[in-house]
């Protein structure tokens, strides 16, 4: 995942093979959270659960094996595919810590549910810097 040049000098100059690292030498190609294989079409059904081609089996959000009930939810009519694509994280949202510890290979779920706190602060954040801004240039709002 491409850093941001407003991000680029928080990062260490070897980031590309630190996270090289942390993705294939370690997590072996696959997220540490949900268990996808990374550069893989998967199968999901948008609520977490996928196709594990494998292990010929349905994982659910953490990697763990789940049986579908036969005849229960239309498994095949609500299937998507989704191309998988491994970045490192910082666990602790600290971009200067790059102990191995805190760096995990997320997929792109795990990633934004990983982030999500901070992605609803900076929602926030902008959504109150606009309307503090149309209230100090064009009046309160009706």
């Amino acid at each position: 995942m491409p850093i941001r040049r407003e991000h680029r000098f928080f990062y260490p100059i070897d980031w590309p093979q630190l996270s090289a690292v942390i993705r294939f030498g370690r997590a072996k190609g696959r997220c540490e959270g949900c268990g996808r294989p990374h550069g893989q079409t998967v199968f999901h059904l948008g609520d977490g659960r996928w196709w594990d081609e494998e292990a010929a089996s349905w994982r659910d959000g953490a990697g763990a094996i789940v049986c579908l009930a036969v005849g229960s939810d239309d498994v095949l009519g609500s299937a998507r595919t989704t191309r998988v694509v491994l970045a490192t994280a910082h666990r602790n949202h600290d971009t200067a810590d790059n102990s191995s510890a805190n760096l995990a290979a997320f997929c792109q779920r795990c990633h934004i549910l990983h982030d999500q706190p901070e992605h609803q602060r900076r929602r926030w954040r902008t959504l109150f810097r606009r309307k503090a801004l149309g209230d100090l240039f064009r009046g309160p709002y009706g």
